[in-house]
């Protein structure tokens, strides 16, 4: 695997590259201690060997630099990925996006559609969020900073991001935990409340008139048990975007990629390399 720093978007990306063939971003979500490679360490090796295979840490997180437009976090995420793009010399690409990661992609492609070949979205944020409150599970990730704690990581790890916690190794939580202990993430949290009305609507990507529009090919999967976004945002995805599926994954939470490795890779690797 090949990993490198480029300038993207205004910012100094951390990513890594492994495979040949159509380009495959994988974005990972915007949890404390997320980064690009062990969000998706189930994935990548099984991808690569159809796909090139490009993950990045996302502005505010892991080796990337930490400054996010906190005005417009999802355009500034969206224009960090399509720097990256940019920086490769790629036209298009599949996105491939959890949560937070997944908000980047679909906003990425409402302003760029050109730019993607296929999104693939797993939980992804920003779907009905002016409609109503925060899950509880979103209200402890918001609360991590400015207070973090290994026992706030791992509780909102096991009760709240994966739907069996049990299956989540100590090793995992302690990686997670020193990463959120950066002091510039300490200062400057990546994933915060929207700080006035215009940010919020901003942040909820069904109040963008263009969804209606997008016809770049969508695989939407989402865990019936996912307590951070509602997997009813999957169904107002799929009514809304005139070429989205939509895959609800039973005893599934948050973390569909993770939880449901050996399906996930099958139905990506499915998704992406069939034809139009």
């Amino acid at each position: 695997m090949n990993e490198h720093t480029i300038k993207a978007g205004g910012h100094e990306i951390f990513l890594a590259e492994t495979g040949a063939g159509p380009a495959v971003v994988l974005l990972h979500g915007g949890g404390p201690g997320a980064s690009g490679v062990p969000t998706y360490k189930a994935n990548i090796d099984v991808l690569a060997k159809q796909f090139r295979v490009i993950v990045p840490d996302l502005p505010g997180y892991g080796r990337s630099s930490k400054t996010i437009d906190q005005e417009d976090p999802f355009g500034s995420l969206a224009d960090a990925v399509r720097g990256v793009l940019d920086a490769l010399g790629i036209d298009s690409a599949t996105l491939v996006g959890n949560s937070y990661g997944g908000s980047a992609a679909l906003r990425l492609a409402l302003d760029t559609p050109s730019r993607v070949d296929r999104l693939v979205l797993m939980g992804p944020g920003g779907i009905g969020t002016t409609r109503a409150v925060p899950t509880k599970g979103l209200r402890r990730l918001l609360g991590y900073y400015p207070e973090p704690s290994r026992e706030k990581l791992a509780t909102f790890i096991r009760e709240y991001l994966v739907f069996d916690g049990a299956s989540v190794s100590e090793s995992m939580i302690d990686e997670r935990y020193r990463a959120s202990l950066d002091p510039e993430v300490i200062a400057n949290p990546p994933l915060r409340r929207p700080s006035n009305a215009k940010t919020l609507f901003r942040m909820d990507l069904t109040c963008d008139r263009r969804l209606r529009g997008l016809d770049v090919p969508t695989l939407v999967l989402w865990g019936t048990k996912d307590k951070v976004n509602r997997p009813s945002g999957g169904v107002a995805l799929a009514r809304l975007m005139p070429n989205c599926d939509l895959m609800l994954f039973a005893n599934t939470g948050h973390w569909v990629q993770w939880e449901q490795a050996d399906r996930f890779n099958r139905m990506v690797a499915d998704f992406v390399g069939c034809p139009e």
